[in-house]
C-alpha cells in the first residue's frame, strides 16, 4: 500500500476578470496550500474503487479520485488498478479544494507506481481535464492561478519565503456552498475585475511582499455575500469585537484570517460558534511549503 497526503488550499487573493465562451470565468488568484490535509492510500489488486470515511461523500464514478484514476488509465493502459482509501479532514463546499486536492493525490500515487513515471507537466495537463484548479495541487507550490486554473506560475522565492508557514485562522458555517453557484450569483451581478488593475497590485504585492495578500480581495464575495448574509455579518461583529479581518476563501463558505503567533484562537472560534452555532468547522492551521 502506497499513501499521499492532499492539502486543502486557501486563495490568498481571487479575481475573475470575465466569463468565457467555454462557459469558464477567466481569473487571477494567488493560491497557497495549508497544512490541512486529507490522507488517500492505494492498495494494488482488483477493479479501480474508493472506500471513505466520510459516508456523505459519493464513492462511485461521479468521485473525483477515481475521475482521475480513470483518466490516468486511459493515457497509461498498463498502470495498476486497485482500492483508494480516502480518510476526509477538509470539508466539503468550503472553496478549500479537497476534491481536486485528492484527485491530484490519486494522480500522484500512480504515477508512483510504473517504472517510468510521467512528468509533473504531464500531470498537470491531465489534472485539468478533471477540475480547473486540480493541477494546482499536482506540485502544491505556491503560485499564481490564471485562465481557468490551469495555468500556473510559482511566485518569486522571496514572495514565498514572507508567507512561508504564516499562521491561519480558517472557519466554516454550517452550510456549504458549490462552486456553480458561487460563480452563477457572480455572473447574475456582472460585476467582474478589470484585468489590468488586477495584475497591477499583485504585481505590486510580489515586488513588496511586506502585507498580507489578503487585501487584494475576492471578486466572489460581494454576490456570495449578497445571498447568504450570514457570512458577512458573522464576520463583520468578529472583526468589530476581536479585530481579526476574515476573507472568503474561493467560492465559499469557509473563510480565513492571517493570525499572530502565541495568541490564542479560542475566543474567535467561540465567537464564531455564538453566531453561527454549534455546527461550526474551525481549524487553527499554517500555510504549508
Amino acid at each position: 500500500m502506497v499513501s499521499e497526503i492532499a492539502h486543502a488550499k486557501l486563495n490568498l487573493s481571487l479575481a475573475v476578470t470575465g466569463r468565457r465562451e467555454d462557459g469558464f470565468h477567466e481569473l487571477v488568484s494567488l493560491v497557497h496550500a495549508i497544512a490541512l490535509a486529507d490522507e488517500l492510500d492505494f492498495e494494488p489488486g482488483g477493479p479501480f474503487r474508493l472506500i471513505c470515511d466520510d459516508k456523505t461523500l459519493p464513492t462511485d464514478e461521479t468521485n473525483l479520485v477515481l475521475r482521475a484514476a480513470l483518466a490516468y488509465q486511459k493515457q497509461v493502459p498498463f498502470c495498476p488498478t486497485g482500492t483508494f482509501y480516502l480518510r476526509k479532514c477538509i470539508p466539503s463546499g468550503a472553496g478549500l479544494g479537497g476534491g481536486s486536492s485528492d484527485a491530484a493525490a490519486a494522480l500522484r500515487l500512480l504515477n508512483r507506481s510504473i517504472p517510468q513515471p510521467l512528468s509533473e507537466d504531464n500531470l498537470r495537463s491531465m489534472a485539468a481535464t478533471i477540475g480547473s484548479d486540480c493541477p494546482f495541487f499536482i506540485s502544491e507550490r505556491a503560485a499564481i492561478m490564471r485562465g481557468r486554473g490551469e495555468r500556473l506560475n510559482e511566485i518569486p522565492k522571496v514572495s514565498a519565503q514572507t508567507l512561508q508557514r504564516r499562521r491561519v485562522l480558517v472557519v466554516k458555517p454550517a452550510f456549504a456552498i458549490s462552486t456553480p453557484e458561487a460563480y452563477g450569483l457572480l455572473a447574475q451581478s456582472g460585476r467582474y475585475a478589470v484585468s489590468a488593475d488586477v495584475e497591477q497590485s499583485l504585481q505590486s504585492w510580489l515586488q513588496k511582499p511586506n502585507r498580507d495578500p489578503s487585501f487584494l480581495g475576492n471578486t466572489l464575495e460581494a454576490a456570495v455575500f449578497r445571498k447568504y448574509i450570514a457570512l458577512p455579518t458573522a464576520l463583520d461583529k468578529v472583526s468589530h469585537r476581536l479585530g481579526v479581518t476574515f476573507r472568503m476563501t474561493g467560492s465559499g463558505s469557509a473563510c480565513f484570517a492571517f493570525y499572530p503567533e502565541g495568541e490564542t484562537s479560542s475566543e474567535v472560534e467561540s465567537l464564531f460558534k455564538e453566531l453561527w452555532g454549534p455546527r461550526v468547522w474551525f481549524c487553527d492551521t499554517q500555510l504549508f511549503g
